[in-house]
């Protein structure tokens, strides 16, 4: 019973509050800018302002942290997405660089072969540089073709712009090159073009200085001059090299050891630092060791 009647003063006291409201309201729409309400409303307002701006100078801390932890959130996103960005061009420019390498030395292979004399009656075989000498000797070089893929032993290698060297050794899949700046190479050579002969070999440990041996003394050399393979053997190794081959030019004379000679250092045209794809001249080395004798 108790609780009846409380329920009922309650819901009175609402309805004279809902009645006197309606009645404020009606009072402040109706009556002037200048009126009591009005006033009253504007007093209100500049008494409870400092209080307002005092909760929100005790809010904006907390506001500037939720905003600086979503702007850190976004810019570690934007980071994520830059270096990702960042990471694909690099990659797009490595990938870039180096089919314009392989590019150029598979062009200048075309170029050197296309016509010449030297690959009459071979078939060329292109291959990708996989291993090189663990030292700085530029001694050798491995290559992803093999004898499946028709090559022999002693068949002549040519670099981009050059003579390279002859297959060493030979698997089914790859196959070892030793190159012409190995300690144990000399190839016969002339200079062109008067014909002048002699043996290049090795400057051990500088790729781009070959030594000319033995050309007379007589011999009208200038710098500049070419040197290519003569396709004879000499009387110290084997030479199974084709003639015709470019090696190098010439860049300086000095005088022989031996009296009746000079000694001619040559520029290289192969760059023995940076083969990344070479060719073999397949099926000519059983001819060359039956045209050849000692």
């Amino acid at each position: 019973m108790y609780d009846k009647k409380v329920v009922r003063r309650r819901r009175a006291v609402l309805a004279v509050l809902v009645v006197l409201s309606l009645a404020l309201l009606t009072v402040y729409f109706g009556e002037s800018g200048s009126g009591s309400l009005h006033a009253f409303s504007r007093g209100t307002e500049t008494a409870f302002s400092p209080l307002e701006k005092g909760v929100s100078l005790a809010f904006k801390p907390i506001r500037n942290l939720a905003g600086w932890t979503g702007d850190v959130f976004n810019a570690k996103k934007e980071n994520k997405e830059l270096k990702k960005q960042v990471a694909q061009l690099r990659l797009q420019a490595a990938q870039g660089q180096t089919a314009e390498r392989d590019s150029a030395q598979l062009q200048a292979l075309v170029g050197l072969t296309k016509d010449a004399s030297f690959t009459a009656g071979a078939t060329l075989v292109t291959a990708r540089v996989i291993t090189r000498s663990p030292t700085v000797w530029y001694s050798t070089i491995g290559i992803n073709k093999g004898s499946s893929d028709g090559i022999a032993l002693n068949e002549p290698v040519i670099a981009a712009n050059g003579l390279a060297g002859r297959i060493s050794s030979v698997t089914g899949g790859t196959s070892q090159v030793t190159l012409i700046t190995d300690e144990s190479s000399s190839v016969s050579a002339e200079v062109m073009p008067d014909g002048s002969a002699g043996l290049v070999e090795p400057q051990v440990g500088n790729p781009d200085d070959l030594l000319l041996d033995y050309v007379q003394k007589g011999a009208k050399l200038q710098v500049g001059q070419t040197v290519v393979t003569s396709g004879f053997r000499s009387s110290t190794g084997d030479s199974l090299f084709p003639r015709g081959i470019p090696i190098g030019r010439v860049k300086r004379v000095q005088p022989s050891e031996l009296e009746l000679y000079r000694r001619v250092h040559i520029q290289p045209y192969a760059d023995f630092r940076r083969l990344d794809y070479v060719q073999v001249l397949t099926g000519r080395a059983a001819e060359l060791r039956a045209q050849l004798t000692p």
